[in-house]
């Protein structure tokens, strides 16, 4: 059996439900910034969008809500560690020499998110346009198609 060489664990104490926005800059800072009122405050629009201005520039968002059944996770990156040997790799090892097995790269959770809000410069985020949206869009779409089971009907008749 192979070893994962990614995986995401989840403590007890993840936020359920994180704000998440995805901005069209980049910011050079990592951590926490207090207070966040300061330096951001979105204003309510129609339709589920946004208003807000970043170091003088004007932001329209627009609210994407994952399908049923969808999550995203905000995660960090820890330390890698090593996979735990099994009594099957006990097993292997005697046919086969092994240096060193690879490490197993490893995320935390720390929060989980139904929706994002998706900014856009002078405009709202638009599928045909906005990268980000577009593959989120790209990606569920996929994902439907590799879990779904075919119906038994062959297509075009």
């Amino acid at each position: 059996m192979s070893h994962p060489i990614f995986a995401v664990e989840s403590r007890d104490s993840v936020q359920k439900n994180a704000s998440v926005h995805l901005l069209p800059c980049r910011i050079h800072h990592d951590g926490n910034v207090e207070p966040v009122d300061a330096y951001w405050n979105p204003n309510e629009g129609q339709n589920q969008t946004r208003t807000a201005y970043l170091r003088g520039r004007k932001l329209h968002g627009k609210a994407v809500k994952l399908p049923e059944g969808y999550y995203g996770s905000v995660v960090e990156k820890s330390e890698p560690k090593k996979p735990e040997k099994t009594q099957e790799m006990a097993e292997d090892v005697e046919l086969q020499e092994q240096d060193e097995q690879p490490e197993a790269g490893v995320m935390q959770r720390k929060a989980t998110f139904d929706e994002l809000m998706i900014w856009g410069h002078e405009s709202l985020a638009d599928s045909n346009e906005d990268p980000y949206l577009r593959g989120v869009e790209e990606w569920i779409s996929f994902a439907e198609q590799i879990h779904s089971y075919p119906s038994g009907k062959p297509e075009g008749n």
